[in-house]
């Protein structure tokens, strides 16, 4: 239809003639109206010829919308998505049996007349103005397609959809007139293709194809006549003739379609009459549409992969450039998604928290060095009925998440990255009393923090000294509220910044000493991908979730690529590395250890124990796991979670077994390298201090590279005026 008419043009006599003959313009107009007279309205053919001859004379069809296919990693499908449910397909994979049934009872003389319909026309100005009322209209199958187009152009505006089909005599003109335009540059098998292409059928489908496998769960190309008989009819009134709310109403339908058939010889009465003595048969595939038919607890990931395209500027500049392109449909989606990870995930989730618990729980894993989204659950179901949501927990506000949820001693390892990648020595030592207050003023990146807050470790037993392996598998918040005050807190803030560490909420990160202890709120895809920088060299990748997309055409899209940065030294990361691990062999993440597969990770309480964390990392998956109250009013004391009671619940009780049991399952079958980190020494291991300041933890003791089935770390040794500057609290 791009084809440009000559620019020689025609007078307004000659084009009114070509339009229908100027004597029944009016008539024309009206009858495709169903009105009764040209008289009632004064229209005259004068005035109706020159508002024809000023409408532009292209018209522009949009793409016709349709269905987008979300797919895993191994192209298997997730989801069908669709404003629209239509696959667009050629006149040669429809029935002939269709193509003659909806050419007979919607336009009988289709092949015979142009744009309009003379005879039609002149029938039903007659027929109308006879009765007084409405009882029968003329519009032309290329008159129908054009009123289509402008409707799926208008898509889900409703003011424009009203526009659309608002019965005026102004549009009429305007639908006339493109008729004209369809007629002359399209050709009537091109218009038949494209209108049963495009028409409304019901039941939420448009298009004989999506029809065909909606009613009969089959394609186009292998409807019977009865069956084409029954779509044909349907499109008069989808509702009126729904086959599966009045089948008595459809088929009598049904059977004034075959019999106009036979009346035009399309086929004999004989199959007319067989045809109609046939009861109704259906084989209804029901309406699969959006993120909740998604199984293995994936509809949360594929509403991740809606949010990501409508937010990305890779699909268009702006948010309504971007809603249009989705809603518009017709993709493929190749997602990050690993079946194996999601399984793993959604049955570790469901096999600790229940649906209907006080509190809730979410998972998400990523691949270090790539960034992709392997898996993403929770134990509340992807939906809006009793213990179901839509809010998914894994993410940020702003990508379909809550407000996040405070990560507490799983933020410890971030702050330790920074004080040692500032030359700061794992067996720097603090006094870290049972209590205290936060040291004040603390350098901030913009100025100083000044307060009085106190804060005190889990256990009236964990009193100092402690260094920071020890100090970390027994996640001492003195210990780390020494360690940011003596560093800064700048540092940290840029180290963070670097992990693409970001408030769930949006808001800005404060900067205040306290945020070593985890209490501003994280999203678990957040502190997922932040962790997999140590397991990945302290490389930083952001994540992702779409691998590639193809449109209808079969042509690749752009997609949103993982940005992948250094944030931290290599020796940083197998410092810390070394760190978690002993948190999973030898402190509060034991329940979480993954047997002979080497492994990392932190535990974490919120305040008031209304979170509970579990983030660690293999070389190959990095995990994140959360439970608590998304509404942040459980205090998880006393409670029951899948089944088991807890007086009170720690990040190692229960999000810990979380994580272990679905990096087990999504691991299985799949290598076990092991991390890469440095020897550190515990206390006891340590020579005596020399009075040099040799062996004196907090005095520049290196820590020793150990490969631990790896290729060896490079040797560290910290300048010792550095370490002279470094503050001690007794």
């Amino acid at each position: 239809m791009g084809k440009k008419r000559d620019g020689r043009g025609l007078s307004k006599t000659q084009q009114a003639a070509k339009f229908l003959g100027v004597s029944v313009l009016a008539g024309a107009v009206l009858a495709g109206l169903a009105l009764p007279a040209a008289g009632a309205l004064g229209l005259t053919a004068k005035g109706t010829v020159e508002g024809f001859d000023e409408i532009p004379s292209d018209l522009k069809a949009p793409p016709l919308s349709e269905r987008t296919i979300v797919q895993d990693a191994n192209g298997t499908e997730i989801a069908k998505i669709y404003s629209r449910d239509r696959t667009v397909v050629d006149l040669k994979n429809m029935s002939p049996y269709i193509q003659k049934a909806i050419v007979a009872i919607e336009d009988a003389r289709f092949y015979e007349h142009g744009a309009v319909d003379m005879k039609g026309i002149l029938r039903a100005v007659n027929k109308n103005a006879q009765s007084g009322g409405v009882s029968e209209g003329a519009s032309t199958l290329t008159q129908q397609y054009v009123k289509n187009v402008f409707i799926e152009e208008a898509g889900n505006d409703a003011d424009k959809v009203a526009q659309a089909t608002q019965q005026t005599i102004g549009r009429k003109i305007k639908e006339l007139k493109y008729a004209i335009q369809v007629e002359k540059e399209l050709g009537k098998r091109k218009i038949l293709q494209n209108y049963l292409n495009i028409t409304f059928f019901g039941q939420q489908a448009y298009g004989v194809e999506a029809a065909s496998q909606r009613y009969f769960s089959k394609s186009a190309k292998d409807l019977s006549l009865g069956e084409s008989a029954l779509l044909a009819g349907l499109v008069q009134s989808p509702t009126r003739y729904d086959p599966l709310n009045n089948r008595d109403e459809a088929t009598r339908r049904r059977n004034t379609v075959l019999q106009r058939m036979a009346d035009l010889k399309d086929i004999t009465q004989a199959e007319a009459d067989a045809a109609a003595k046939q009861p109704i048969k259906l084989a209804v595939s029901r309406p699969k549409n959006g993120c909740i038919t998604a199984t293995d607890g994936a509809g949360f990931f594929c509403d991740y992969v809606r949010n990501v395209f409508l937010n990305d500027k890779t699909f268009g500049k702006t948010a309504k450039a971007r809603a249009k392109r989705w809603n518009q449909g017709g993709l493929t989606i190749r997602t990050t998604m690993d079946p194996q990870t999601q399984k793993a995930v959604q049955a570790s989730i469901g096999g600790h928290v229940h649906a209907d618990d006080q509190v809730a729980s979410a998972a998400t894993i990523v691949e270090p060095g790539t960034g992709k989204i392997l898996g993403m659950g929770q134990s509340r179901p992807y939906g809006f009925g009793k213990n179901e949501t839509v809010m998914n927990l894994s993410v940020n506000h702003d990508m379909g998440g809550g407000a996040g949820y405070q990560p507490g001693s799983t933020f410890k390892p971030l702050v330790a990255a920074a004080a040692l990648d500032q030359g700061m020595s794992p067996y720097q030592e603090y006094s870290s009393p049972y209590r205290m207050q936060y040291p004040s003023p603390v350098q901030t990146c913009n100025g100083e923090w000044q307060g009085h807050d106190s804060t005190q470790n889990e256990n009236k037993s964990e009193v100092g000294p402690y260094a920071m392996k020890e100090a970390t598998a027994k996640s001492v918040n003195t210990y780390f509220v020494q360690l940011i005050s003596d560093m800064g807190i700048c540092p940290a803030v840029k180290m963070i910044d670097k992990l693409g560490i970001e408030r769930a909420d949006g808001k800005p990160m404060q900067e205040v000493p306290s945020m070593t202890l985890g209490v501003q709120e994280m999203s678990p895809l957040t502190m997922a991908a932040a962790y997999a920088a140590f397991a990945n060299n302290g490389t930083y990748c952001t994540p992702i979730a779409i691998a590639s997309i193809t449109d209808a055409a079969g042509k690749p899209m752009a997609v949103p690529r993982s940005d992948c940065q250094q944030a931290m030294s290599e020796n940083t990361a197998k410092t810390i590395n070394a760190l978690l691990k002993g948190v999973v062999e030898d402190g509060t993440g034991k329940e979480a250890g993954l047997g002979g597969r080497d492994s990392a990770g932190k535990t974490g309480t919120s305040d008031s124990r209304y979170a509970a964390w579990f983030v660690g990392y293999t070389p190959n998956m990095a995990g994140a796991v959360w439970v608590g109250d998304p509404m942040h009013k459980r205090k998880m004391f006393n409670i029951t979670i899948g089944g088991t009671f807890h007086e009170k619940v720690y990040g190692a009780d229960t999000p810990g077994p979380i994580w272990r049991d679905a990096m087990n399952g999504a691991l299985a079958g799949r290598p076990a390298p092991g991390l890469p980190t440095v020897q550190i020494d515990d206390p006891g291991d340590q020579p005596a201090d020399d009075g040099k300041g040799k062996g004196k933890p907090g005095k520049g003791k290196p820590a020793k590279p150990g490969n631990h089935g790896n290729k060896p770390g490079g040797g560290w040794h910290l300048p010792g005026d550095i370490l002279d500057r470094l503050k001690q609290h007794h």
